[in-house]
Parts: structure tokens; C-alpha cells; sequence
């Protein structure tokens, strides 16, 4: 049975990130991806110069009113990551709620970009569109720690911590929460970064339960671009195949999130820092290991 995503996300003409990071994947594991691209630039901006354009709300609009006019709007996932502007974020809102009207079963998977390590590299007034408006239409959320920080008000200081805001983040919608990324001290020593994840599922008997998990993961010395993305979108794949098991959702995201930087990282060759060009996803070369995934890092459950 076909499965059709809409993804509304950034664009570079070279390299991997936003559509770039999540289509490919996606399609190989036999996903159909519509893709809208919140902007099409060169290539990302953490090189010296990008060129490029970025589409307005009433342009992203537009498309979607093409694809209504026809009647092919109907999407089982829609998927979203970074973007600067809140008429822009406002109308994604207005689409996913016209899009779960016509498909009460539709997820949405939102990685709610605002900031890491202490602050913003958003405009300040996207925060209340996020919290007010995104996250409670959302399925799936993917926030770091300092995201889920700003978006339910607490700090995480302990593993204690980290459980109480992903509840919280449950009460203000989505059903599966994961921290990609913590500051707290990994059991496995200072070359892991810890990760949680948290999902609330309905049983057969009409009650609810709460599986949550922690994972540690290889930290790889260098600053990556795309790999938030490809993160959510593999975390909508297999939670597509194994909706209720979140221990083996994380497992296969993670690993999905680890091999193409592994490869890049050795580009460079050794004592040499790699160029953005040389950090770029190796996402065709990792076709093999998308499609039939190795569990490098197992999940605890908590």
C-alpha cells in the first residue's frame, strides 16, 4: 500500500540537508515523498557564500492550493524542520490541520528548530508559534535538550529531569518525544552524547501506557549539517514499521544518523579538519545501510 509524506523543508542544489536529507532515504525505503522547499539555496550556509531563495507563506500557499486543486492532497505523514519565519510556520499549521481533517490517521512529524547550546539561531517570535501552535498539532517531535527547554519552561539537569519534560511535552500533544541530544554525563564515558526518547500508547483495552528509553551514542569531533533531518525522517520510517516499539525505532534512526558521518569524518584524512564540502552527508554511499540497517547501540528502557 502506497505511503505518500509531505515534506516541507529547506533545499540546497549541493550537498545534503532539509528535502535533500530526508527524500532520498525515505524513497529507498519505499516511501513516495512530495517535497515543498521552504528555500532553495546553492548549498548550506555554514560555507563562506550560499545564493539562493526563500519562499513566502503565500507562495508555500499557492503550491498547496495547486495540489488541493487537484485533488492529491492526501498524506499519510507530513514532515518539517527549520525555518525563520512564523506566517510561514502559520500556514504549515493551517495545511497540517486541513491535511488531518481529510485524514484523521495522518502523523506529523516536527522538528521544532529554535536553537541548541544556550541559544536562539531563530527570530525570538518563532517560540510561542511553536509552542502554542506547532507542537500541539504534532505527532512526533524531535527537539534537543535546550529546544525542549524553551518549549515546556524546565530545565534538564538529571535523567529525572529529561522524563518530566518529556511528559510534559506529551500534555501539550505529541505522543512520541525524542531528545536528540543532551548535556547530561553519559555512562559510557565523554566520547557519548545521551539521547531519550518517550512515546504513549494506546492499548487494545482503551487505556494508555508510556514506554520511555535512553541512548548513548559516539560523539564525532567535527560540526555536521543535515543530520537533524535525516534523524526525523528516519525516525518517521520506522515508526511507520514498528509503530509501537520505541526502542527499535531509536535504535535504527541512530544508527541512520552515525554511518554517513563516520564516512565523511575520514575524508579529511588524519590531524586534518574536513572543509564543509568534505562534511556533506555521503547519503548514496550509504544506500546499503538505510535499506537493511546494523543495531550499533542498543537503547535502555527506563
Amino acid at each position: 500500500m502506497e505511503c505518500r509524506v509531505l515534506s516541507i523543508q529547506s533545499h540546497v542544489v549541493r550537498g545534503y540537508v532539509g528535502n535533500k536529507s530526508a527524500s532520498f532515504p525515505l524513497q529507498v525505503l519505499g516511501f513516495e515523498v512530495d517535497s515543498i522547499n521552504s528555500v532553495q539555496f546553492s548549498n548550506h550556509t555554514g560555507y563562506s557564500h550560499w545564493k539562493g531563495q526563500v519562499l513566502t507563506a503565500d507562495e508555500l500557499h499557492v503550491l498547496y492550493e495547486g495540489i488541493k486543486l487537484n485533488n492529491v492532497n492526501h498524506y499519510d505523514y507530513v514532515l518539517t524542520g527549520y525555518t525563520r519565519d512564523t506566517s510561514f510556520l502559520e500556514m504549515v499549521v493551517d495545511i497540517v490541520q486541513e491535511l488531518k481533517r481529510a485524514n484523521p490517521n495522518l502523523v506529523y512529524v516536527c522538528d521544532p528548530v529554535l536553537g541548541d547550546h544556550g541559544s536562539m539561531y531563530v527570530p525570538q517570535n518563532l517560540h510561542p508559534v511553536y509552542k502554542n501552535k506547532v507542537v500541539p498539532v504534532a505527532d512526533i517531535i524531535t527537539p534537543n535538550q535546550f529546544e525542549a527547554e524553551l518549549l515546556t519552561g524546565k530545565n534538564i539537569s538529571t535523567e529525572k529531569d529529561a522524563v518530566e519534560v518529556m511528559d510534559l511535552l506529551h500534555k501539550m500533544g505529541p505522543d512520541t518525544v525524542v531528545i536528540t541530544s543532551s548535556d547530561l554525563p553519559p555512562r559510557l564515558g565523554d566520547r557519548f552524547l545521551v539521547s531519550f526518547g518517550s512515546q504513549r500508547i494506546l492499548m487494545p483495552d482503551g487505556t494508555r501506557t508510556t514506554q520511555r528509553i535512553r541512548i548513548e551514542v559516539p560523539k564525532v569531533d567535527a560540526v555536521f549539517v543535515g543530520t537533524g533531518d535525516l534523524f526525523a525522517a528516519m525516525l518517521l520510517a520506522w515508526t511507520h514499521h514498528y509503530p509501537t516499539d520505541l526502542k527499535v525505532q531509536h535504535n535504527k534512526t541512530i544508527y541512520h544518523k552515525c554511518i554517513t558521518v563516520i564516512m565523511q569524518h575520514k575524508m579529511a584524512g588524519p590531524g586534518r579538519r574536513p572543509s564543509p564540502a568534505q562534511l556533506e552527508l555521503r547519503m548514496v554511499q550509504s544506500k546499503a545501510d538505510i535499506e537493511d540497517p546494523a543495531i550499533v547501540m542498543e537503547a535502555t528502557v527506563l
